[in-house]
């Protein structure tokens, strides 16, 4: 067994000024995005009124900036080698569409037992898996770009399938079953496909015809010495822009409802731990490598905010407290999972090189 190499040790000196500083970018965007709801009257309905069939575009174009750059340094002619390892595509389907819904409905019953809007709205997160900003994740812990965009892919296959079903079976069928209370969910296979097109299908073929004419017209050699640096930081400029515009159209009902946020955040930190600590501990067992086993852990710990939003504001209306535990989503998980890339970065000089 190797031991990891001195760049490994030193992996996280090594990111840029943007990288390196980026829980700091983080809070400052947070932190004006919550200022500018709260000081503007009548923001978050003007950002609101600017979309196409409930899609934000101000939104939509932030996580279209972020993805893009990431999606085309993929290396798509190595993702036969991905798609071949059974393994981590099995803990990855049972990580995310067993263990992560089963999860959330559990910390949402046993954390939040007063509170049916707000344990409702978390179940809705939870069955939400993440297509967008897992991708930045895993870049900036450097998992593997080819196992992210397959899992990616694949997730969102499942989603729109199996989204209503486990949404009718965690809401109706099994409270029923326990003996608790019901409720319902609202939403459609086609809203759900639109949003799967929308935030993941439009950088996917962009990020891979670029790759495929850049290299064909230029080389690969120019490709990512050349290309790929110039289009990285855009990555992070379409994250921070989107946490900006989310918080501002959400920064009233977070800030004029502390406690409530407080009582929200506490299953979702103990679910983001355990999902993606899980990842990690099955990576490892599986023996997947350090940057595999990286992306089976955020893929597994995020989830798919602006799905779980929008599902919560059509079936139960934007001000209700369903629709504030979606928000309440990425005010958590966005600096938990940042938090993670660094801890993931420690964790990678214990990792045999692969």
């Amino acid at each position: 067994m190797s031991t990891a190499t001195t760049d490994d040790l030193h992996v996280v000196g090594k990111l840029s000024t943007l990288d390196r500083f980026l829980p700091v970018w983080i809070g400052v965007a947070m932190a004006v995005g919550l200022g500018l709801g709260a000081a503007t009257p009548g923001l978050d309905s003007g950002l609101s009124a600017i979309s196409v069939d409930g899609v934000s575009l101000p939104i939509a174009i932030g996580l279209l900036v972020m993805m893009y750059p990431v999606l085309a340094k993929v290396r798509y002619d190595r993702l036969d080698s991905v798609t071949g390892d059974r393994r981590m595509l099995a803990a990855s389907l049972f990580l995310n569409w067993i263990v992560g819904p089963a999860l959330m409905f559990a910390l949402a019953w046993l954390l939040l037992p007063d509170l049916p809007e707000y344990r409702t709205g978390l179940i809705i997160v939870g069955l939400a898996r993440c297509i967008a900003m897992v991708i930045i994740w895993n870049d900036l812990a450097c998992g593997n770009r080819e196992a992210a965009a397959v899992l990616v892919a694949i997730n969102s296959v499942f989603q729109v399938i199996m989204f209503a079903v486990l949404g009718w079976f965690y809401l109706s069928v099994l409270p029923g079953w326990l003996g608790l209370e019901q409720t319902t969910i609202s939403t459609s296979p086609w809203q759900i496909a639109e949003s799967v097109l929308v935030f993941l299908g439009v950088p996917l073929v962009a990020g891979f015809l670029s790759r495929r004419l850049g290299e064909r017209a230029r080389g690969r050699d120019w490709y990512e010495q050349r290309f790929l640096p110039r289009i990285g930081p855009w990555a992070l400029y379409g994250l921070l822009f989107t946490i900006v515009i989310l918080f501002a159209l959400q920064g009233d009902q977070i800030t004029s409802r502390p406690l409530d946020v407080v009582r929200i955040a506490v299953p979702l930190l103990v679910y983001f731990a355990i999902m993606w600590g899980g990842g990690y501990l099955t990576g490892a067992l599986l023996r997947l490598g350090y940057a595999r086993t990286t992306t089976l852990a955020f893929t597994a710990a995020g989830n798919n905010f602006e799905l779980a939003i929008a599902v919560a504001i059509a079936t139960y209306g934007a001000t209700s407290g369903q629709a504030l535990a979606g928000v309440v989503g990425p005010l958590i998980e966005v600096p938990v999972l940042v938090a993670l890339v660094y801890v993931s970065l420690a964790l990678r000089r214990r990792f045999p090189a692969r």
